[in-house]
């Protein structure tokens, strides 16, 4: 790409630590590597409300192995955020503080409206609405592991804030999985618990975004990418069948009954699953049937694309304005 910068996002998130190293021209990135680490910084802070010892320690040794990461590559500058779990803990400066030691640059704590804009703008950077079938009003959604962020938008306005409806809601794959699903595997009763509290949280959200039916909807993070790649029935996790693969409601709903019937050792040999995401699948498969079944969606799209080069991108404007 000409004109572009080689630059870097680390996003520490509530379920997993990544990274982007990619060069970016403003418009798009071009990821020169793209690697994630599940942590799981949030385990128990939804009922503590406080990071635990070896949760701080697991993300600052992924934190090391991506300094040596972007070391190899030389990006010219780095973006670091935190999402919902340091919105939502008491001890959070003492980690940025380390995770700053560690990176070369201190993580900034986003807020929702902020996280939901920024992953906007990563989705629809190589979005083609023609090729795509997507048209100018598209819904985005992040299902994280503390929090779900949904964004309305015109495709055309590239996520400008003027004409982008943002919300951000506490409902995510490891929340729920830590507060609903305390059996193996979880009882119906639980699930029932679970699928009613995330009507509950999601429905005024969804109601206040989505007037009418979005002519497209794309989801991002790690749920709606595994259920893609369990969809699939992939051996291994492939990005390229993954990015812009296309998600039922009938596949969601297939998919959501299997990973509840069965217990964790199942869900861990379940092709295409992440071992280490099999505890909190089926909290972010529940997320996702019930958002899609609010919002009216036959169908969504699947993207790679999310925060991190939303970050990215966000980064390349900043170094671009006039007196930097």
């Amino acid at each position: 790409m000409s004109g572009s910068l080689r630059l870097a996002s680390i996003d520490l998130g509530t379920n997993s630590t990544r990274l982007l190293v990619a060069g970016c021209d403003g418009a798009r990135t071009e990821t020169l590597d793209r690697r994630a680490v599940i942590t799981r910084l949030g385990e128990g802070v939804d009922q503590t409300r406080r990071l635990l010892a070896p949760a701080v320690e697991r993300t600052l040794e992924a934190l090391r192995g991506y300094r040596a990461a972007m070391d190899a590559l030389g990006p010219q500058a780095v973006s670091a955020a935190a999402t919902s779990v340091l919105r939502d803990c008491e001890n959070g400066e003492e980690f940025l503080d380390a995770a700053a030691e560690v990176i070369g640059e201190t993580p900034v704590i986003l807020s929702g409206a902020e996280e939901a804009r920024l992953s906007y703008i990563g989705a629809i950077s190589d979005l083609d609405p023609q090729s795509l079938s997507c048209g100018d009003a598209a819904l985005v959604f992040d299902i994280g592991g503390g929090s779900t962020e949904l964004m309305m938008g015109d495709v055309s306005e590239g996520g400008t804030e003027s004409g982008l409806l943002v919300t951000s809601v506490d409902v995510g794959c490891v929340r729920m999985s830590e507060r609903f699903l305390t059996s193996d595997p979880p009882s119906p009763i639980s699930i029932g618990r679970m699928e009613s509290y995330i009507v509950s949280r999601l429905k005024p959200a969804v109601e206040r975004l989505v007037s009418e039916r979005p002519s497209c909807a794309i989801g991002l993070a790690g749920t709606v990418t595994t259920i893609s790649a369990i969809n699939q029935g992939l051996k291994e996790y492939d990005t390229d069948l993954v990015h812009h693969s296309r998600l039922t409601l009938a596949d969601v709903r297939r998919i959501y009954r299997r990973l509840v019937s069965v217990p964790l050792e199942e869900r861990k040999r379940v092709m295409g699953l992440e071992p280490g995401r099999a505890d909190i699948i089926v909290g972010g498969a529940g997320v996702l049937e019930v958002l899609m079944e609010l919002a009216g969606l036959d169908e969504i799209l699947v993207s790679e694309k999310d925060i991190l080069d939303g970050l990215v991108l966000d980064l390349f404007q900043a170094l671009s304005a006039p007196g930097r």
